[in-house]
């Protein structure tokens, strides 16, 4: 479904059909699950790239002494 399709039948909902309404609730549902994976995946790997970086830090202020 693309993007046009769920503004239409957001735009108009109370005149929309159950299979449009069905059909919107499933795509948005799916979309909200990718985003939410991603954006947790996105933060795990955020977190492992400042743990490293903090490592590398602490290794450069080593050697500076």
């Amino acid at each position: 479904m693309d993007k046009e399709k769920i503004l239409n039948i957001v735009a108009d909902i109370e005149n929309k059909s159950n299979k449009d309404l069905l059909a919107a609730e499933s795509f948005l549902f799916e979309e909200f699950e990718t985003a939410k994976k991603l954006a947790i995946d996105l933060t795990r790997h955020m977190d492992t790239v400042e743990e490293l970086h903090e490592k590398v830090i602490k290794e450069i202020a080593k050697r500076k002494v």
